[in-house]
């Protein structure tokens, strides 16, 4: 158990029935799980499935079953799909496709604007009062830069408590960007993206949230300019949140030296002094979450030359190891923290029901269990989701989940999928 002694966990039907000691077992399908730990089930959320449009990506199905992999019970699925995700029809096909599944539950992300385009606010009422129930909208992949369309979309969701999660990247300032601008993209001969892009979106966005008194989410915060612009907003009490993404908490820019594409994302890998700067800010709650940005790729759109290649990583089957090798084996995190940043603190800003609740009697049993002892080399080849572009092939990482409960009923049974 998190930060105890071990004990019992009894499961009737969905729900989570005593935890104790020496909990009768006559009858019960019995986990022998000594030195494991057990969390709550994993809440993520960014996460793109690409369905509809690309299901040469991704589909509900095999994105759900990498998230089942992972540890997770809920994904938040983004909207950047074909077509996109700014009508209530959309919402609805992919929640609909999530409950049919059933390995985790699927809460989409609306659009801000229609098609991502930035010019119109989409139907943001529409998609909250569809049975998706959205209340999280992005245009992730796309940053909303108009501030006007910014101001109306944060003052639109406040009226039910909706949250704006903005991909902070200042256009003009990113044109024919294709790494962090610094050292090693003036080296390599790559345009840069200045660390300023993503400051200055967010700065002007925490202010606009202040002045609306809405709720704003900063996606895939990758610098340590962005950390202090956090952290000052919350020292005013503006309504602002974060997140990091497992590989900005892990890798650097130099390993764009090899010109592989597998390390091309968005916002871009940065420099070691950004990283530590991450980790400690998810450390002491500047930054909320951890998200994985979940961003599969066909390998064709990732075996070519770097400058033609598609920009992200998959990393649901990974993103607790990561957090583990950098946060809780260095001491900066324990496993309650790790429960907080991956279950329950995005449960409460995604507005996530019967998730990121404790594990106590009465509380769903959405749990997962993980073998922290573990350690080995992360292999594609085994992966649930569709896509293998990972920029861990190869390389040793601890922890292992070897068991997800959903509701109470199996996902993931020795590691394998049910």
């Amino acid at each position: 158990m998190l930060g105890g002694e071990p004990q019992d966990v009894l499961i009737e039907g969905s729900t989570i029935a005593a935890v104790g000691h020496g909990l009768p077992d006559e009858g019960a399908e019995v986990v022998e799980a000594g030195g494991k730990v057990l969390l709550p089930g994993l809440v993520d959320l960014h996460t793109h499935l690409r369905e509809p449009g690309r299901e040469d990506s991704e589909t509900v199905l095999t994105g759900t079953r990498a998230a089942a992999a992972g540890g997770y019970t809920a994904v938040f699925a983004m909207a950047n799909t074909f077509p996109v995700a700014d009508t209530a029809g959309v919402v609805e096909q992919v929640w609909r496709l999530g409950r049919e599944h059933g390995y985790c539950d699927v809460q989409p992300i609306g659009a801000v604007t229609v098609g991502l385009e930035g010019r119109k606010l989409a139907e943001l009422g529409a998609m909250h009062e569809s049975a998706a129930g959205v209340t999280v909208f992005s245009d992730d992949g796309k940053c909303v830069d108009d501030a006007v369309i910014m101001r109306r979309a944060l003052e639109y969701v406040k009226a039910f408590d909706g949250v704006v999660a903005q991909h902070a990247q200042e256009p003009r300032l990113t044109e024919g960007a294709q790494m962090n601008e610094g050292v090693v993209s003036a080296e390599l001969g790559l345009g840069g993206w200045p660390a300023v892009a993503e400051e200055s979106i967010i700065a002007r966005d925490v202010l606009l949230a202040e002045h609306v008194g809405s709720r704003v989410h900063i996606c895939h915060l990758s610098t340590a300019g962005s950390v202090e612009i956090v952290r000052w907003a919350k020292s005013r009490g503006i309504r602002v949140t974060a997140e990091v993404t497992p590989h900005h908490l892990l890798l650097t820019d130099e390993l764009v030296r090899t010109y592989n594409p597998v390390y091309k994302v968005n916002p871009p890998l940065r420099t070691e002094r950004d990283v530590l700067a991450l980790r400690e800010a998810l450390a002491d709650g500047t930054i909320d979450i951890v998200a994985t940005d979940h961003a599969p790729h066909p390998h064709e759109d990732k075996d070519c030359e770097w400058a033609a290649a598609a920009m992200g990583m998959v990393g649901l089957e990974t993103a607790l190891s990561v957090v583990q090798e950098t946060m809780v084996d260095t001491g900066l995190l324990d496993w309650a923290d790790v429960a907080d940043r991956m279950s329950f603190a995005p449960a409460r800003i995604g507005q996530a029901t019967g998730h990121g609740r404790p594990v106590s009697a009465g509380e769903p049993a959405n749990l997962t269990l993980v073998d922290t002892a573990y350690r080995g080399p992360v292999d594609p080849a085994g992966f649930a989701s569709r896509s293998r572009n990972t920029p861990y092939e190869g390389r040793e990482l601890p922890g292992r989940v070897t068991h997800t409960w959903l509701r109470g009923k199996a996902t993931l049974v020795d590691g394998k999928l049910t």
